[in-house]
């Protein structure tokens, strides 16, 4: 078999983009899986070869100097100046103690010991969870395991769960749950990084000539001043109402200014805004344009 004549990543089945973690994991796992000390007589000769693939991908792509010799120049990445020689790995016991450190060889009927693998899956979370933590059953297959949320999880935080993996082989130690969090939308608040954001509507009148208004923020109403001149869009900034930092406090709260044109002003109203744009002296045919009128 020639060394590094074979896609190394699509062996692992992994993307190019891989980190050492992720391709370390694919490793313990393809390694598990066609080990051929668990292969029946008749498919030995098959995972063994396999064997040697997947030893061999790991050998390259776990050292970030091959991995890179091997980006650069492919299946010829050993032809390349100063590349080393790639292994080729024919003792399985061997390799099985130096991957998984652990276990004797298991031919001639001796025990094999495998570490289980490791779990990743969703974690679904409320913004109220994110933003005060609290403790939730999760179905992870045919089982249920109990996990505590940490207040100020974002979305993309992995919660570990030591020992809550797949079962080890032959005795060996279970492997790691990893919950990742997905955020779940809220009806007012948004979650953008380390900020919370949520929509301020104003009426026209309130945006023009400026207001204070209650709003509801997570920690309950508050009172709000709105500066006179305030355009859609403008962000308000209420400190310490967000999400709790990892450096300890909390983030910051947003109102985003929203202008509500009234959908169906009464006569009264109607008049009022004939007056404004009459009073106001710009031309009827062009659009608004902020800062001061020609």
């Amino acid at each position: 078999m020639a060394v590094g004549s074979h896609d190394y990543y699509e062996i692992l089945g992994v993307p190019r983009t891989a980190t050492t973690e992720e391709i370390r994991r694919a490793y313990r796992r393809l390694a598990r899986r066609y080990h051929p000390d668990l292969a029946p007589p008749s498919e030995r000769k098959a995972a063994e070869e396999r064997f040697k693939l997947i030893n061999e991908a790991h050998s390259v792509l776990s050292d970030p100097e091959k991995r890179a010799q091997y980006d650069r120049g492919g299946a010829a990445w050993q032809e390349a100046p100063g590349a080393e020689a790639g292994p080729e790995f024919t003792d399985f016991g061997d390799l099985f103690e130096r991957f998984f450190g652990r276990g004797p060889r298991g031919r001639a009927g001796a025990r094999i010991v495998f570490p289980g693998s490791d779990v990743e899956a969703d974690l679904p979370v409320t913004f109220e969870e994110a933003l005060r933590g609290g403790r939730r059953s999760v179905r992870i297959g045919e089982r249920t395991v109990e996990v505590r949320v940490p207040p100020g999880v974002r979305p993309g935080t992995r919660i570990r769960l030591a020992g809550q993996g797949e079962p080890g082989l032959g005795g060996g130690p279970p492997g790691d749950l990893y919950l990742r969090v997905r955020l779940l939308p809220h009806p007012r608040y948004r979650v953008v990084d380390d900020e919370v954001e949520m929509d301020l509507p104003l009426w026209p009148w309130q945006a023009v000539l400026g207001a204070e208004v209650e709003v509801e923020t997570p920690d309950g109403p508050v009172r709000l001043k709105v500066p006179p001149g305030t355009q859609t869009g403008r962000r308000i900034r209420l400190r310490g109402r967000g999400l709790p930092l990892a450096a300890g406090g909390r983030g910051d709260l947003y109102a985003v200014v929203r202008v509500v044109i009234p959908e169906a002003p009464g006569p009264e109203e109607r008049a009022a805004y004939e007056e404004l744009r009459r009073r106001a002296g710009v031309p009827a045919d062009r659009p608004a344009s902020a800062g001061r009128r020609e």
